[in-house]
C-alpha cells in the first residue's frame, strides 16, 4: 500500500506512530531509541509505529468505538485506509512495547499482557507468521478505537530514499498494563516528560527527528494527559524539506521559526 512521489518517483508507505501517554504525576510520554543499525533514522528516539501491512485492511478485524467510516472522516482518507491505519497503529504498539490497545467486546482493554503466551503472540505478529485479525480472534479481542486521538500528519521530505506519510495518534497507558523492553528494532526506552524531551534535543542529548520533537513540543504545551485527549488537532500534512544550511544538509520545517519547536 503506497503511493508514487512524483517528484522522484520514490514510494511514499502509509505510516502509524503512537504517542503512549501517562501521568506519574505530571505528564510522560514513552520514546523507543532506534538501534544504529536500522536503515532508518538510526540512533533517534521515536514513538512506537511502523508501516502500514497490506493485512492491516481485513474486514475481519472487529472494532469496539468510532468506525473506520468516522475515522476515514476524521483522518481525511478512504475508509480501507482509514482501517489500515488504525489497525497498524494498535499493531505496531503492541509489537514494539508490549501495550495493547484492545479487549473483551464487553469490557474495557485488557489489564496485563506479560507472561509466555502474550509473548509468543507478540513474536508471530513481528515476524508475521500471525495475522493480527487471526490474533484478536483467537483471544477474543476487538479494537479499542475509542482510546486513540488523532494528533497530526507527517510526510517524509522529498529526497530521502525511504518516504512515510505518517499519521501520529495519541494514547492513554491502559490501566493495569505495563510496556516492556522488547528489543529488535530498540535498544533503549524510556518514560520522559516531553518537555524533558525537547530540552534534551535542544542540548544535542537526543537524536529526534522533526516529527517526533515537534510532537513532544506540542504534547508539553498541553500539559496534561486530560489536555491531550481533549485537544481538537489540524491534521493537515506538514512536509519537513530538505535545505542546505550553514554547509550542511537539514531538514527544516516550512514556516518554523529556525530554533523550533
Amino acid at each position: 500500500m503506497t503511493n508514487t512521489d512524483s517528484a522522484g518517483g520514490v514510494p511514499v508507505r502509509p505510516a502509524a506512530t503512537v504517542m503512549l501517554l501517562r501521568e506519574r504525576p505530571g505528564l510522560e510520554v514513552y520514546l523507543l531509541r532506534r538501534v544504529r543499525s536500522m536503515p532508518f533514522a538510526p540512533g533517534a528516539y521515536v514513538f512506537p509505529g511502523g508501516g502500514v501491512d497490506d493485512r492491516d485492511t481485513d474486514r475481519g478485524v472487529r472494532w469496539a468505538g468510532p468506525s473506520p467510516a468516522e475515522w476515514a472522516e476524521v483522518l481525511g482518507t478512504a475508509e480501507p485506509l482509514a482501517r489500515a491505519l488504525v489497525c497498524a497503529a494498535v499493531r505496531e504498539t503492541f509489537e514494539e512495547s508490549g501495550v495493547l490497545l484492545a479487549g473483551p467486546a464487553e469490557s474495557g482493554p485488557v489489564a496485563d499482557t506479560r507472561g509466555p503466551d502474550w509473548e509468543a503472540d507478540r513474536a508471530a505478529l513481528v515476524d508475521r507468521s500471525l495475522a493480527f485479525s487471526a490474533f484478536l480472534e483467537r483471544r477474543g479481542l476487538v479494537l479499542r478505537t475509542d482510546l486513540l486521538r488523532a494528533w497530526s500528519r507527517w510526510i517524509t521530505p522529498e529526497g530521502e530514499p525511504r518516504r512515510y506519510d505518517t499519521r501520529f495518534f495519541a494514547a492513554a497507558l491502559p490501566d493495569g498494563q505495563l510496556t516492556r523492553d522488547v528489543g529488535g528494532e530498540a535498544d533503549r526506552v524510556l518514560w520522559l516528560d516531553p518537555a524533558e524531551a525537547v530540552a534534551a534535543w535542544r542540548r544535542r542529548e537526543m537524536a529526534m527527528l522533526p516529527p517526533t520533537a515537534f510532537s513532544c513540543a506540542s504534547l508539553a504545551e498541553c500539559g496534561s494527559l486530560a489536555a491531550v485527549m481533549a485537544a481538537r488537532r489540524d491534521l493537515s500534512p506538514v512536509r519537513p524539506e530538505l535545505r542546505e544550511v550553514d554547509g550542511r544538509v537539514r531538514i527544516v520545517v516550512p514556516g518554523a521559526p529556525p530554533d523550533a519547536p
